[in-house]
């Protein structure tokens, strides 16, 4: 008997997003992401392109905004990724765990 497997997440390979603005608050970082037809499943990645701006508090939480909706962005153990973790970073990947509400930061690339 043969078993097939269905996996649809990132069917087509791993898609990008761009950072295309950022809002800083006394309470988090929130970084918006350029628009899409679906949000992604599982693993993508984000252009961060330096848009988190220098003088931010470095002990704020970071949250990605997509379509109108903001999340926050965490480590894989839950703690909160804040904007310390991701000073001179270009470009992270990040999985969206639609069943538990997660976005976990999984990589990032210094430039």
């Amino acid at each position: 008997m043969d078993c097939y497997v269905n996996v649809t997440s990132n069917a087509g390979g791993i898609p990008y997003l761009r950072a295309i603005n950022v809002t800083v608050s006394t309470e988090s970082v929130n970084v918006a992401l350029s628009p899409r037809r679906l949000p992604p499943v599982g693993y993508f990645t984000v252009y961060l392109n330096n848009i988190i701006p220098a003088d931010a508090t470095t002990t704020l939480p970071v949250l990605l905004s997509m379509e109108g909706t903001a999340r926050a962005l965490t480590l894989p153990n839950g703690n909160p990724v804040t904007v310390e973790q991701l000073v001179g970073v270009n470009v992270i990947e990040v999985f969206n765990d639609r069943a538990r509400g997660i976005l976990a930061l999984m990589s990032r690339t210094i430039a």
